[in-house]
């Protein structure tokens, strides 16, 4: 019998050992083709690089001083002498009847904000204010980084502590977190804490912004800043950071998480640009005032971008008319406003109006008290006043859109660390997830907001912060 089972032995073994070899072989190619297509399926990113934006030529032989200074803001009796010299020159032309703010800035309510500038409003006070945070300045490629770092006064045992990066827009300022900081950094005093997320908070000045030094080359973009950025946060010690954003920030931040997609642990944004064009997108919007879960919108999109028109064209083009002077001749326009603080706020405040709520186009004094009070508002505009960078603000335009006209080529390199999204309901644009969903590829939270516009964090700071907490709770724990 054992003679008669040999052969099946033997014939079980040289199948086993075929088997064996055959196995072998497999995974063989089959690592070798893993290997092959690996490049193919590897997360696309955006290149570092490397710049350097100070005067004249890097040092070829000089080591960038890397030390992180104390900074305070100081002003002086001729600074303020100055400035009310100019208001007290200034000229007014009267509003057409009826106008409100569909014209611009109304003149009669402005004549009422320079009364309170010249008489009231005390920017030593505020100095003081914008100084009870701690303020640096570092040296990167070659210019003074300017921002405020700001830590928890406690931190309970065992608890960790998340830093978060907050990068503000244009035409705004480091000033806008102010109500914000506290609440991410002391939640648990205001209300907001369950005992597991609290933030160190680290809000940098945009290069040619208010305290941070302006490129002295041209070609200062959305990816320089990016870069610039990453090399803070590292020379804060910090290897892994969530980042946050609305206007320009959102664009730095999102090219922060496409350059270096394992140093961002989330990347948290209340507003998203997609500008994804096509045949889908078209199918999409003609469809979606009809039939709005055929094509993934919900009815609270549908509700936020209809009738499309009006509120994706013809809203647009009325708010971008500052963005095509500034895209182009910035330095032109610019003059002026360096030169006449009146000028320099009403074109400042027309924006915290209409991009605060559309509403406000209606009302005489663009509604910027119902949400806002004066000194807030004014602090803004002397940021940019006191260290003459308004030219500055204005370039990054055109920096950024002679590199990427359309603004979509950060678009074609997808978003894959987590993402949340906040939906403001008086945002210049709305976009749905479901079109997000074509760049950021790992949405982990997307809040339509009860209430507030561009302005998030200035505006709605309670929201915005519980926003950002729900978030980071989600991605901590997955």
């Amino acid at each position: 019998m054992w003679q008669e089972f040999l052969p099946n032995i033997w014939s079980f073994e040289y199948s086993y050992k075929n088997a064996a070899l055959v196995s072998v072989a497999t995974l063989g190619v089959g690592g070798m083709l893993v290997y092959w297509l690996r490049p193919r399926y590897k997360i696309k990113t955006i290149e570092m690089g490397d710049g350097w934006w100070g005067a004249g030529e890097r040092p070829l032989k000089r080591k960038e001083d890397e030390s992180i200074r104390p900074f305070r803001i100081e002003t002086s009796d001729k600074e303020i002498e100055d400035l009310h010299h100019r208001l007290d020159q200034a000229r007014y032309t009267p509003p057409l009847e009826g106008a409100a703010f569909h014209y611009g800035f109304n003149s009669s309510y402005l004549q009422k904000v320079v009364a309170y500038w010249r008489n009231q409003f005390d920017w030593r006070k505020q100095v003081e204010v914008l100084n009870k945070y701690p303020h640096f300045q570092t040296t990167i490629e070659g210019i003074d980084i300017h921002f405020i770092h700001v830590k928890p006064s406690y931190i309970p045992h065992g608890q960790a502590v998340q830093p978060l990066l907050m990068v503000h827009g244009w035409p705004g300022s480091f000033y806008e977190f102010y109500k914000i900081i506290p609440l991410l950094t002391e939640p648990a005093s205001h209300g907001l804490n369950e005992g597991d997320i609290v933030f160190e908070v680290i809000c940098p000045s945009i290069p040619g912004y208010g305290f941070s030094e302006a490129p002295h080359k041209q070609g200062f973009d959305a990816i320089a800043t990016a870069r610039i950025f990453h090399k803070l946060m590292n020379r804060l010690g910090f290897k892994e950071y969530y980042l946050q954003g609305g206007d320009w920030g959102s664009r730095i931040t999102t090219n922060m998480a496409q350059m270096l997609p394992e140093s961002v642990k989330g990347l948290h944004l209340n507003l998203v640009f997609i500008n994804k064009q096509g045949l889908g997108r078209m199918i999409s919007v003609m469809l979606g005032s009809y039939v709005p879960w055929l094509v993934g919108l919900t009815r609270e999109d549908a509700r936020r971008i209809y009738p499309f028109i009006q509120k994706n064209i013809y809203d647009l083009l009325r708010e971008s008319g500052y963005l095509h002077i500034q895209a182009t001749k910035p330095d032109t326009a610019g003059c002026g406003l360096n030169d006449s603080p009146v000028g320099l706020a009403a074109y400042i405040l027309e924006k915290f109006s209409t991009w605060t709520d559309k509403s406000f186009l209606q009302k005489e004094d663009g509604g910027l008290e119902s949400k806002y009070c004066l000194d807030e508002l004014l602090t803004n505009v002397m940021i940019y006043w006191v260290t003459s960078s308004i030219v500055s603000s204005m370039r990054f335009y055109k920096e950024n859109i002679a590199n990427d006209p359309d603004l979509t080529l950060y678009s074609r390199v997808g978003v894959y660390v987590p993402t949340g999204i906040a939906a403001f309901p008086q945002e210049i644009v709305h976009t749905p997830r479901v079109w997000a969903k074509q760049v950021f590829k790992n949405i982990v939270t997307y809040s339509y907001m009860p209430r507030g516009g561009h302005f998030a964090a200035f505006e709605e700071p309670k929201l915005l912060a519980q926003d950002i907490m729900h978030f980071v709770r989600k991605v901590e724990q997955l």
